[in-house]
């Protein structure tokens, strides 16, 4: 094993105590001697792995002192949530919340996307939207679809709507949002509680009427916001089961009830 790949390694680790709270904001992490001496490394070895904590955006140096714990879940940028997420899956309560943050964020984006395209005069070639949910429907009839192309077909096609509407600080989320989700299996299992399928007739809805030019009515306009609200409750709930949140909750009344 490479001498970076154990300062990542070890960094990794130290995160994710971060990120359950075995060390809590403000307190003073293990020093230089202390993380070598747990990870049989030496000192200057140790002194990578705390500085690549830092670089993570989990603790502050400071001269004299040594290292503390940042606040990740307030303070952290969305580097820093990307990695919390990713290191919180052993913690099911912490990785739903994080999720539905996610979640959150993405469902903001995409429905004002969908929403602001139907209503402006775009002139993005129907034939490339219509080729990617081509490309969609193919993977959703497969024996055995494809979350991941799925969802990357799903968040190109808004990528491309944002790139039209000129929203490029939207888009520039959205990526952050996609890389987040694409690093946990479960994340993106998530995003077909529903049948795949009926992803496709979602997209296929909404190209007719970007089609015929004559737009929705504010009833179908309130209806979709309805849809899509209740979906993103489905794709919350799916992660839950997915993390064994359901299971765990389960479990806790059951023992309550004795």
């Amino acid at each position: 094993m490479g001498a970076q790949t154990v300062v990542a390694d070890v960094a990794d680790e130290l995160a994710r105590r971060v990120a359950t709270g075995v060390y809590a904001p403000g307190d003073l992490m293990p020093s230089v001697r202390q993380v070598a001496d747990e990870f049989e490394m030496n000192r200057a070895t140790a002194q990578l792995v705390l500085g690549r904590l830092e670089s993570y955006g989990f603790v502050d140096a400071h001269r004299g002192r040594g290292f503390t714990v940042r606040d990740v879940r307030h303070t952290g940028g969305l580097d820093v949530y990307r990695r919390l997420f990713r290191l919180s899956m052993h913690e099911p309560e912490l990785a739903a919340d994080i999720f539905r943050n996610i979640v959150a964020t993405e469902r903001v984006i995409v429905l004002e996307a969908l929403l602001d395209y139907t209503e402006a005069e775009s002139e993005l070639d129907p034939s490339l939207l219509r080729a990617a949910i081509d490309e969609l429907e193919i993977e959703a009839r497969a024996d055995d679809p494809d979350a991941v192309r799925m969802l990357e077909i799903e968040i190109g096609l808004v990528r491309d709507l944002l790139t039209e509407l000129g929203h490029s600080m939207q888009r520039a989320v959205l990526n952050s949002v996609g890389e987040m989700l694409f690093e946990v299996p479960e994340a993106v299992q998530a995003y077909f509680a529903a049948s795949a399928d009926l992803h496709v007739l979602v997209w296929r809805a909404l190209l007719a009427v970007w089609e015929s030019g004559s737009g929705p009515s504010e009833a179908q306009l309130a209806l979709f916001e309805d849809l899509f609200a209740m979906f993103h409750e489905k794709v919350v709930a799916h992660f839950e089961e997915l993390v064994g949140l359901a299971a765990e909750s389960a479990e806790s009344t059951a023992r309550h009830a004795v």
